[in-house]
């Protein structure tokens, strides 16, 4: 399975694709021995690629897959230039993984992390209309009106518990667009409380605390790839 090569090492947290493709221009990657050319497509199972002097190599000795509770204020990504926190800090430092899609820094809850480049491709690609779930904590009584404005977007919504001054929201996604949700709610004049993903496909959190994370069982990657 073919993927642009910018796509691909951004995936894997070696930088973000336009410095991918700075790195490019600078002649600093190859692919099997030959220069990089801007718009290159690579087989991540097959292809050897080279980054400043350093491999990548096209298959991973040992795949894994975990489930991880995302802590609020932690990166979901494999390197900061700030210092902060990401998601690595609380995982094994060998292999090497990175997460399947992302969750901002101020929200919470699951994510998928591999180093199964197929996967994450196959997981990310907006042809495949995966599931995500999410709990929205709202400040205030939402009217449903506004939940009737949210299907319209394409997003399942349903009013989970209204208690005190805060309404939870069940939204189902079908799509991965950035910040759908937080730019949703500032569009209908909603403030979010908490953000909190709590099923992936067939990936659901348990009970899994802030921090935690969890080897995927065979039936669930099985799932996952079919």
């Amino acid at each position: 399975m073919s993927i642009r090569l910018n796509k691909h090492l951004a995936i894997l947290g070696v930088a973000s694709r336009r410095k991918i493709d700075e790195l490019i221009t600078q002649h600093r990657i190859t692919i099997n021995n030959r220069p990089a050319v801007l718009g290159d497509q690579i087989d991540p199972a097959v292809d050897t690629i080279i980054v400043d002097k350093k491999i990548i190599p096209p298959v991973p000795n040992k795949l894994v897959f975990y489930a991880f509770n995302k802590p609020k204020y932690v990166l979901s990504s494999v390197i900061d230039d700030r210092h902060r926190k990401t998601i690595i800090n609380f995982l094994p430092k060998t292999p090497r993984v990175f997460p399947v899609g992302r969750l901002d820094y101020r929200s919470t809850g699951l994510i998928i992390i591999t180093n199964d480049g197929n996967l994450t491709y196959r997981l990310t690609h907006p042809r495949h209309h995966i599931p995500k779930i999410y709990l929205v904590t709202i400040l205030g009584k939402v009217p449903h009106e506004k939940i009737i404005a949210m299907e319209k977007t394409g997003i399942k919504a349903e009013i989970v518990k209204h208690e005190y001054n805060q309404t939870i929201v069940k939204m189902t996604l079908y799509t991965g667009k950035k910040r759908q949700i937080r730019f949703l709610c500032a569009d209908l004049r909603l403030y979010i409380l908490d953000l909190h993903r709590t099923e992936i496909g067939p990936i659901n959190l348990g009970q899994l605390k802030p921090g935690e994370y969890r080897m995927l069982t065979p039936r669930e990657i099985k799932t996952l790839k079919t």
